[in-house]
């Protein structure tokens, strides 16, 4: 019975020997005001730190890092739709050259056009398509040989007869050319002769043909944007669409058949004459120098799937049946939205969670929406310089707290051209190799306990150094 004891008593023993925290009898200690003072003050530093601590550990911040773009796809969609203020959607091409050599001209591909009419109304124009190449007719004669043999039928017109010509015709079909034009060239002798078959058949349609080289302001108020420009006339206006069909007899007449037909007073042209009145003619002629319309615009919208290295895609005039006017092609044009990669839905609840919680100087995702871009003057337009980079928005460890996005940086300037080159609205862009990490970042539990116990020992320590310096210093001293 004394031996288990005894053994016991040794194993308390041990046990004791490695106490940490050995205990000062209350006998042997002395409680002061000092004490008292600084154990408030340990209480109150020990509270405060604590619910700081607390505060910064439930507390998230954004932080940035600069990292190697990993995105190996070949190929970032680039999305586009920008509305071209002057420029008809017949002749808008969009064209795409990279620096690895890739050109594709007049892109079809995902791309959609929309007139934009003089009042700003869109009308679908549909898809972009291939322009198709109109049919030409050949004649055994030139033009200098009809007029020798059968004198001139399409009347020539100047700045001083085209209002008057334009009065006295309700109904007029006016070919727009230049001399040095080779689709005018080839359309001149079909001209003449479909203004004598218009004469022959005693249509009521005034037939005439403008010279722009001669009577180049007469066109530049016309707003001629390519030749020939083959244009419908009713009531002194110029009817849209303009005429883009073939160029032969056959074709012009039918489709001046066309247009009679769909007007009551000459749907029976045929069967009657018409007399028109002098003070008919000033009332056409005061409407017509009323209203000048503008030339419609057009807006061009799609994406690009373009390869990452530095290219461009550029919106041009161009046409397979025309000669575009260089003088007269005006790219002003308002940037409604330009991105790169698969289009964010903003309206999403994960999209929406995501972007509240990123800086506003990290969401350059299109800063050139709704941005207008004027040309004053002919032979010029605006080139944009993009500086594209990759974005990595991790908002949390879950994928659905993940986005990647491209941000990009623009810089744009005039640039003047010849007065015989066409602009082009050019958008370059250079994609960077590096990449902006854009993450959430918070403490971990690990770290929040440690500072805690650093808080409450080395406020206890501290403080009771301080304790012992000025017990010291103020304890009376014995005689």
């Amino acid at each position: 019975m004394s031996n288990n004891i005894s053994g016991g008593g040794r194993g308390r023993n041990m046990m004791s020997s490695v106490d940490f925290y050995r205990r000062v009898p209350k006998d042997l200690t002395e409680a002061t005001t000092l004490g008292a003072a600084m154990s408030l003050c340990a209480i109150a530093i020990m509270a405060i730190l604590f619910l700081s601590e607390t505060a910064a550990f439930a507390r998230t911040r954004i932080v940035t890092s600069i990292s190697l773009d990993e995105n190996t796809a070949p190929q970032i969609r680039l999305n586009f739709n920008i509305t071209m203020m002057d420029l008809h959607c017949d002749y808008v091409s969009v064209d795409v050259w990279d620096a690895l050599g890739t050109n594709r001209q007049n892109v079809t591909k995902n791309v959609e056009k929309w007139q934009i009419t003089e009042s700003g109304e869109r009308q679908y124009s549909g898809r972009n398509r291939e322009q198709r190449e109109v049919t030409h007719e050949e004649h055994d004669r030139t033009l200098e040989e009809m007029h020798a043999e059968d004198g001139v039928h399409a009347l020539e017109l100047t700045e001083q007869n085209f209002n008057q010509f334009l009065a006295e015709n309700e109904m007029a079909f006016v070919d727009l050319f230049a001399p040095w034009c080779v689709w005018c060239q080839r359309l001149a002798p079909t001209w003449e002769k479909f203004a004598q078959e218009v004469k022959k058949l005693k249509m009521p349609v005034g037939v005439g043909k403008v010279d722009c080289m001669a009577q180049a302001n007469l066109c530049r108020a016309q707003k001629v944007m390519a030749f020939p420009t083959i244009r419908w006339y009713h009531l002194g206006k110029p009817i849209s669409p303009e005429y883009k069909m073939d160029r032969t007899v056959q074709a012009l007449v039918g489709f001046s058949k066309r247009k009679l037909e769909m007007d009551e007073k000459y749907k029976e042209w045929e069967d009657k004459a018409v007399d028109t009145s002098d003070e008919e003619k000033n009332e056409k002629r005061k409407l017509f120098q009323a209203h000048r319309p503008e030339h419609p615009g057009c807006q061009v919208s799609g994406f690009l799937m373009v390869n990452r290295v530095p290219g461009n895609f550029h919106i041009e005039a161009k046409s397979k049946n025309h000669n575009l006017n260089s003088a007269m092609t005006n790219l002003t044009h308002i940037v409604n939205h330009l991105s790169f990669g698969d289009p964010m839905d903003r309206q999403s609840r994960r999209t929406k969670r995501i972007l509240k919680q990123v800086p506003e100087e990290h969401r350059q995702f299109s800063p050139m929406d709704g941005s207008p871009y004027y040309t004053k003057d002919f032979h010029q337009a605006h080139h944009h310089y993009i500086k594209v980079v990759s974005t990595h928005l991790n908002m949390g460890n879950s994928k659905s707290n993940q986005l990647i996005t491209y941000q990009f940086l623009e810089q744009s300037q005039i640039v003047y051209y010849e007065t015989n080159n066409v602009p082009e609205a050019r958008f370059s862009y250079d994609l960077s190799p590096m990449s902006v990490v854009v993450e959430k970042e918070g403490r971990k539990w690990y770290d929040y306990l440690t500072s805690l116990c650093a808080i409450i020992g080395g406020t206890f320590t501290t403080l009771g150094l301080i304790d012992a310096v000025l017990y010291k210093v103020l304890k009376p001293k014995k005689l």
